[in-house]
């Protein structure tokens, strides 16, 4: 018997990643990719993050908890960086440039002691979505794996996010994170922008934007618990 609760579309705190990218792994751009990936690896070439890491984004921080979206480029492209998590790395290895310059910002902004760690997984169980617009990268070649198809794959993520929530904070740091606010209703959710984080531009008006501290008080307007950014 099929009853209206059973047919019902689940509601949005009760949605799970599956729900809402269902089919999407199924479609031929995805299924390529997923096919270069694996000839990729078959071949000996060093793919990162490690195939177990690719969705860390997504298995560390549930849809329905997801109130702050911080979008990175492409993985690092070092051994034992990349975990899955756009600008964080592995417990134990030291923070890159552009994560010492987000520290610096975050130090700033909130007066917060300075991190002892570069990853950034504290923040996904708050609800910080940590989401790079490309997942893997090979070894030593930045956005080698541009154009393969992440890039589809991502923006459906947020449109996700933007159709069936309200009250989200897009944290949009340099020009291909900027790209994915098309996507976003400023009516319904808070978009943040600013230049990358790197060494090369962070001094052009990342140092100062005061994001996290903006990302709060728009939680706090919107009757939602704070992040605590503090990673100690």
């Amino acid at each position: 018997m099929n009853s209206t609760a059973e047919n019902r579309e689940p509601l949005s705190e009760e949605l799970s990643w599956k729900d809402v990218l269902a089919g999407e792994k199924e479609k031929p751009y995805f299924q390529k990719l997923f096919h270069h990936l694996e000839s990729e690896r078959n071949r000996g070439k060093t793919v990162y993050p490690p195939k177990a890491d690719v969705f860390n984004a997504l298995s560390l921080t549930p849809f329905h908890s997801v109130k702050v979206v911080i979008v990175g480029q492409d993985p690092y492209h070092g051994p034992g960086q990349a975990h899955g998590l756009c600008f964080s790395v592995r417990e134990g290895m030291p923070p890159p440039p552009s994560l010492q310059n987000i520290f610096k910002e975050l130090t700033g902004d909130l007066q917060l002691k300075k991190p002892s760690t570069g990853s950034l997984e504290k923040w996904t169980k708050q609800g910080v979505l940590l989401l790079n617009t490309v997942l893997t990268v090979e070894g030593g070649q930045p956005q080698s794996h541009a154009k393969l198809g992440w890039e589809q794959f991502t923006d459906r993520i947020i449109s996700e996010i933007n159709n069936r929530r309200e009250g989200v904070v897009f944290l949009l740091w340099g020009s291909h994170a900027i790209k994915k606010a098309e996507a976003v209703d400023r009516t319904k959710h808070c978009v943040l922008t600013s230049v990358h984080p790197s060494p090369l531009s962070a001094h052009r008006g990342f140092i100062g934007c005061k994001h996290f501290s903006k990302t709060n008080g728009y939680l706090k307007e919107h009757g939602q618990t704070e992040i605590n950014w503090s990673l100690e």
